[in-house]
């Protein structure tokens, strides 16, 4: 599961946790979104710039506790976005006049309960997103087969994290390297093959995109292990060869079997294949 969304109805919320201060952050653009029922994403962004002039001509405290984090838009790219944790996303409801202040202040309550219940119990986010899973139709095998696969990929950003692969943009770049290889599409080609937008790839992914993924990811972090890579140069060198280990056992299985693997399936519900969900742009 994306931690970086939150989901409330059918709006997507990005969100990023503070280690330090042990807060959550959310985005206040797409807390606008939610509160005067826009999908529109720059509808809701001239929203915020307005009602933030005029707190700011009031003197109000709560634009200014607003700090500004780089988040990840639909085109894949991060942005510089306003952000602010629950207290002051709180004040910020007050001056909104909307049916959906109070839902959503139970919401950001939930979601800080949650996050405090997670960090006591690990298992409690695990078991959360497996029942989310399973909520949305996925199999057993399937929601086994994206744990083990999340817990390859968790380990190769360890790796990646102490050895000089810092920021999450030089993430991304190393991930599309990875994933172009063994596939032969960038991750915004998978993504649009199987119909998605701001959703998460391997949440679609079927369980043999699953397996060849996490070969890709395991043979990366061992040969970026055996060459004791660091940095980018030597990591990118790493991620190309570990995912031509992966397409290789690809494309053999593919001749032995006659179907491909790199597959347009996907999870949406029909609704959202129909284009009727609010998403963000």
């Amino acid at each position: 599961m994306d931690k970086s969304l939150a989901i409330f109805e059918n709006y997507k919320i990005r969100r990023h946790y503070d280690e330090k201060t042990e807060t959550w952050v959310f985005s206040v653009i797409d807390i606008m979104q939610v509160l005067i029922q826009q999908p529109d994403y720059q509808s809701a962004r001239n929203y915020w710039k307005v009602l933030k002039n005029r707190l700011n001509k009031e003197g109000s405290e709560s634009v200014t506790k607003c700090n500004q984090l780089k988040l990840q838009a639909a085109d894949g790219k991060y942005y510089k976005t306003d952000v602010a944790d629950a207290e002051t996303i709180l004040r910020l409801i007050q001056s909104v006049p909307s049916p959906k202040a109070e839902p959503i202040k139970l919401w950001l309550a939930k979601v800080g309960y949650e996050r405090i219940q997670e960090i006591a119990d690990p298992e409690k986010s695990l078991n959360r997103a497996r029942d989310n899973w399973k909520k949305h139709g996925r199999s057993e095998k399937w929601i086994q087969q994206r744990m083990t696969g999340q817990e390859t990929r968790n380990k190769l950003t360890d790796y990646w994290k102490t050895h000089d692969v810092t920021e999450d943009k030089e993430y991304a770049i190393l991930t599309n390297i990875i994933h172009q290889e063994w596939t032969d599409l960038t991750v915004k080609e998978h993504k649009k093959i199987k119909g998605l937008k701001t959703q998460n790839l391997r949440d679609h992914m079927t369980e043999a995109e699953l397996i060849f993924t996490a070969l890709a990811e395991l043979s990366t972090r061992q040969i970026a292990q055996t060459m004791e890579a660091k940095g980018m140069t030597e990591n990118k060198i790493a991620s190309k060869t570990g995912g031509s280990i992966a397409k290789k056992a690809r494309l053999e299985l593919e001749e032995k079997t006659g179907r491909k693997i790199v597959s347009g399936d996907n999870y949406l519900p029909p609704k959202l294949k129909d284009g009727d969900i609010k998403e963000l742009k």
